[in-house]
This record gives structure tokens, sequence and C-alpha cells, in this order.
């Protein structure tokens, strides 16, 4: 896919593609689950996301998410991943989809707290936090060192999977599933559907096709066959997993737009 990119301004920060996409999302920057900006200033209060994986602070995320659905512990589970997850995800592949700029969030350079009691979790990113670019983007030659520059596209989706998947929530599956029975085939396909309702969302502040931004993040992240995207009632691209988040099993059962589960 060959994508028509904006115009970057060089006086902007680097991240400016990702904020701007978020607040074209959203409509504000004040988001239940991001920091304002996405780049944490004072890091007084927040800890990288290796306090997670490394189980120190999953309890506290697990308890949390069994406070606010009261289900079963592998049902909570499930919806703290979901949430958790499209967040963390989400500026990654808005970096691509907007301006072929990704920020690489491992779990060292992305910070999390619990003070905020509307989202389960708050993410933000390092200052230092590196974002990689092709060699056709100005930042290439700035000079900046957060900046990391690939050889080509093939090599930008690479380095989004190594950071997003293989350096942060893949590990972090694995932890999950020490503390909880639950498939990693069930948590990952909330992450190909938390990617592709956000891009969806997206569209009209992406270039190019944000179907096509779906097809090719899914696919280099190998998370294609989780997630089918259907026409919906206005014809409109829609959702649909081949997976479920388990909220149908809660106390006051849910069953999400484009969710494998049929009610009867």
């Amino acid at each position: 896919m060959t994508a028509v990119l904006p115009t970057r301004d060089m006086s902007a920060p680097p991240l400016a593609p990702v904020t701007d996409a978020l607040r074209g999302m959203f409509g504000t920057d004040d988001l239940p689950g991001l920091a304002p900006g996405l780049l944490v200033a004072d890091e007084f209060g927040w800890e990288p996301a290796t306090a997670l994986i490394d189980g120190t602070r999953l309890p506290q995320l697990l308890d949390e998410a069994a406070r606010r659905w009261r289900g079963t512990p592998h049902a909570c589970a499930a919806l703290a991943w979901k949430a958790y997850s499209y967040w963390a995800a989400l500026p990654a592949v808005l970096g691509w989809a907007a301006a072929r700029r990704v920020p690489l969030l491992t779990s060292a350079d992305t910070l999390i707290h619990f003070s905020d009691p509307r989202p389960l979790v708050t993410l933000g990113l390092r200052r230092s936090t590196p974002v990689a670019v092709l060699p056709s983007d100005p930042l290439a030659l700035a000079g900046l060192p957060e900046v990391r520059v690939v050889a080509d596209e093939a090599a930008l989706l690479a380095a989004l999977r190594a950071s997003l998947l293989d350096a942060h929530l893949n590990p972090l599956v694995g932890t999950i599933q020490g503390e909880v029975r639950i498939g990693a085939r069930t948590l990952l396909g909330s992450v190909a559907s938390g990617i592709a309702h956000g891009v969806l969302r997206a569209a009209d502040v992406l270039p190019g096709s944000a179907v096509e931004a779906v097809d090719t993040l899914l696919g280099a992240l190998g998370l294609a066959d989780l997630v089918e995207l259907v026409p919906g009632a206005n014809g409109e691209p829609t959702v649909q997993r081949r997976t479920c988040c388990l909220a149908f099993t809660l106390p006051n059962p849910k069953i999400c737009q484009g969710c494998c589960v049929r009610p009867s």
C-alpha cells in the first residue's frame, strides 16, 4: 500500500501526528486512559509497565477489574486486558497510520499509574521514548536522540511489532496466564479488535484508506485471523471478532458490537 502522507511541520514535536489524530478521534486531549499529550514530563507517581510484567502491579490491575465488573477472575482479567491493550497499542498504530512515525512502546518506555478513577489504569510515554521513522521523514535528518531511522516500510512495521508485541504485550500475556486460566488467542483477539476499532474510528483524520491500514497492521502483527472487517448497517466497515472478551459472562451480561457470541 502506498500512502499519501501529510506534510509535517518540523517545529512540532515528533509525536504531534499521534496527538493530533487522538484529538481528532475524541475531540479532546483529556482521555481516560492516556496521559494528556502522551509524554509524561514528571514521572513521579508513574511506573514503567514492566511492573505489570514482573507481577508487581498486575494484582492491582486485576483487583481493580474485579471490583468494577464483579465477574469471574478470568472474565475480569480479559476485560482488564481489553482496556489496557487498546490504550497501549493506540499511539503506535495511529503513529504508523497517520504519518509513518511509530513510537516504540516497549514496557520499559510505557508508564502507568492507577490514580485516575475513570480508567482501570492510565498510560503515558517517557519523554525519551524512541520514535521509528522512514528515511524520507524530515525527522530522519533532525538529529534528535530519540529518532530511529529504519530502511523501509517493512522495517517500520517490524519495529512496531518488535516493540509493541514482542517487548510489551506478549510478555504481559504470559504473566496474566500465570495468574488466571485464559487463552492467549482470547487476549490477542482483543488486541486485534482494539487496533481495528481504533483505526476505523480515526478514519476521518487519517490519510489513505483506514480499511487498508487495518489490514496492513494486523497482517504485520500476525493478528489478521482474529478479526474480520464486514459491512455494517449502512455499508460502513465494522469489526467482527473471532474470539470473545467474555463480557457476556458478567453478572450484568454485555454482548459487544461485533462479538462472536450471538444472543439467543
